[in-house]
């Protein structure tokens, strides 16, 4: 994610509330020759008079009304001369919303042409009309704003373990932002995450799009050159530069690389099952991630710490730049070991801790196994009168030499391991569900802003110890099976299988070729 874009568009955004020549709804005296009073009260009556349409649930009504209020019913798409240049920017924008992965089934789009393109709203005009009119297009304008700020499909309703919460006030306030944009065209844009991930992957979206459209690309089959043959066909239709000046080997890591597998230069199982997933699947693929990214607050911090599950990464990021990264091993598939989404802020770190067995792991794990012969280095303790189990600080510790808190009800935390050979495989699902560091050790630097020197003493000293940070950090853990690095588009294994209901809910899949444009400009 590339925090300088992200904060980039609410500036943008917020930067609204300030300009000088903002646009203000109603501040001129008729429209079409009816005067504003007329408008205002017709806009009044409809908004009293009417049910919210069927495709409207109450909550984007009660934001229509909200609109209306605030400029006294005046109308927020017409202008003096009629429907012109803020309408047409808004059924643009509708029309595009399937680049997004956006369904429009709540947007009236033939009704919409018909009142932007409407000869007879210009020789019959009436307050009653153009009321009509613009209350629709508020109406639309809601649906869409709210799908691009929050998402067309609620995490909590497809098993996502998705706990980064909405802020509705932002929602809000985007809303009347937008609208007060000299640049209509320019303010519906900027709804759209500003996140160089985003835009790369509704790029490939596109030509991901394109290459169904085309027949998709060949199963790869058989064994030896003739399987090598196949695949290269195969790579070069989904676009890896699979010509003759480039090997066979090296193309195969590439992709490898790209999708998150042992990079062998080989057709390994693994590799093929990754060739033979259909275009169209990865297409879909493609679309979910693009949703997921609209669940996400549209600013994260000026310093934060993002770990993309399925990536198995760790991100830093400071004043608009990544300044450090590293892998990770997360939580394994197994049910109650998965790793949440969820956001939070990082308040100490402690070094050389100990590590308090849960007390599942105790039951399920060590007495079946020990009963009460501890292995060497753990030890009973007692907590709030409650036997516990724990292991003493040490380089065996499961812990490793530090860990980074940031209190949570899920009891995740991000820490050192002294099993570093997990960091070698492509598959680090392999933990609890907290999250271990190929480089904790670099991250402490980071956050506390300390020396290498003052960390390793730390790291290796005797006591176990508790620095708090001079600022808390938001940590971010986020789940993006597609995402971007360096430009490029990644994919990562569906580790938890989320993305199927995901899927199921979106209509990216039912988009139209033709709509979708080979570019996300």
């Amino acid at each position: 994610m590339n925090p300088a874009r992200v904060l980039c568009a609410a500036v943008s955004i917020l930067a609204l509330s300030a300009c000088n020549n903002k646009y203000e709804p109603g501040e001129f005296d008729e429209v079409m020759g009816i005067s504003m009073g007329s408008v205002r009260n017709a806009v009044a009556v409809r908004l009293d008079s009417m049910k919210p349409p069927s495709f409207v649930p109450e909550s984007r009504w009660k934001r229509v009304r909200a609109l209306y209020a605030r400029w006294d019913n005046a109308p927020l798409w017409l202008e003096p001369d009629g429907v012109r240049d803020r309408a047409n920017a808004l059924l643009k924008a509708l029309e595009e919303a399937p680049t997004h992965a956006l369904s429009t089934e709540a947007y009236p789009l033939d009704s919409i042409r018909l009142v932007v393109n409407a000869e007879d709203l210009e020789e019959n005009t009436t307050p009653e009309k153009l009321a009509a009119a613009d209350v629709m297009l508020t109406t639309a304008y809601v649906a869409y704003a709210t799908d691009m700020l929050m998402g067309q499909v609620d995490p909590k309703t497809v098993s996502q373990a998705w706990h980064i919460p909405t802020r509705m006030s932002e929602v809000d306030s985007a809303l009347v932002l937008s609208l007060q944009s000299p640049d209509m065209a320019q303010g519906l844009a900027q709804m759209a995450p500003q996140d160089s991930g985003y835009v790369v992957l509704r790029r490939e979206f596109a030509r991901y799009k394109q290459i169904v459209a085309a027949g998709g690309w060949p199963q790869v089959t058989g064994s030896g050159d003739a399987a090598k043959a196949i695949a290269l066909t195969r790579l070069k239709a989904e676009g890896l530069p699979a010509d003759s000046g480039f090997g066979t080997d090296s193309v195969i890591k590439l992709y490898q690389e790209r999708h998150g597998l042992t990079i062998n230069g080989k057709l390994d199982a693994g590799t093929l099952r990754a060739l033979n997933v259909p275009a169209e699947e990865r297409a879909k693929q493609i679309g979910t991630n693009l949703e997921r990214y609209r669940w996400l607050p549209r600013t994260l911090g000026q310093r934060y710490v993002v770990v993309n599950v399925p990536a198995f990464r760790l991100e830093a990021f400071n004043n608009g730049q990544k300044e450090l990264e590293m892998k990770t091993v997360v939580g394994s598939e197994f049910e109650g070991r998965s790793t949440p989404v969820f956001s939070d802020s990082m308040e100490y770190v402690v070094f050389r801790p100990y590590w308090n067995v849960t007390p599942t792991i105790a039951r399920e794990e060590f007495f079946p196994k020990y009963g009460q012969n501890l292995p060497e280095g753990y030890e009973f303790w007692s907590e709030g009168g409650v036997q516990r189990i724990r292991q003493r600080p040490g380089e065996k510790n499961s812990l490793g030499l530090v860990k980074f808190m940031f209190p949570n009800s899920f009891n995740i935390y991000l820490h050192d391991t002294p099993a570093k050979s997990l960091f070698k495989l492509a598959d680090r699902a392999a933990s609890h569900g907290c999250i271990r560091l190929e480089k904790p050790d670099k991250l402490a630097e980071w956050v506390l802003g300390w020396d290498n020197g003052q960390v390793q003493a730390a790291m290796h000293g005797s006591n176990n110890r508790t620095v708090r940070l001079p600022a808390k950090i938001p940590v971010y853990i986020i789940y993006l099976t597609a995402y971007e690095r360096d430009g490029h588009l990644h994919f990562g294994d569906d580790l938890y299988d989320r993305d199927e209901a995901v899927e199921q809910k979106m209509d990216s899949t039912k988009v139209p070729v033709g709509a979708v444009k080979t570019s996300a400009e």
